[in-house]
């Protein structure tokens, strides 16, 4: 009998970022105003397997309902998804073929200042035999 096991090494890479509201201001200073977003805001979790499909969860608290991007890049580099959204409670589930060999990709979320706040993470798959001997 044959058990897959599912196990992960989750690296995630520290990000700050920093998001400007697009609306200036009609005062005499002519300043614009300013949101800062924290990495707590951003949130990207591994949800389990799925249809045999890799499943991630990405959330993103977007208070000022400012427009960003989603990339997400494969082991090479690769963008494999880029879309634009303006979601204030942003959230999406991501899937990946889950295959025998190991995965890195990397989750991007993009400011309209070309601010980014990054997660990176590594998915590695464990096979496991076990035998069962029963008596007769």
């Amino acid at each position: 009998m044959n058990t897959v096991v599912k196990a992960l090494a989750v690296a995630f890479t520290s990000v700050v970022i920093l998001v400007s509201n697009p609306l200036n201001s009609q005062a005499a200073n002519g300043g614009s105003k300013k949101s800062t977003l924290t990495e707590e805001q951003v949130s990207v979790k591994y949800q389990g397997i799925s249809d045999n499909s890799i499943v991630f969860k990405v959330e993103f608290d977007n208070p000022t309902g400012e427009k960003f991007s989603l990339i997400i890049k494969n082991d090479n580099g690769d963008v494999v998804f880029h879309q634009q959204f303006s979601d204030a409670h942003f959230a999406k589930s991501v899937y990946f073929q889950n295959t025998d060999s190991e995965i890195h990709p990397t989750f991007i979320i993009r400011s309209s200042n070309n601010t980014e706040i990054v997660r990176q993470f590594q998915v590695n798959k464990t096979l496991t035999e076990s035998t069962v001997v029963t008596r007769l």
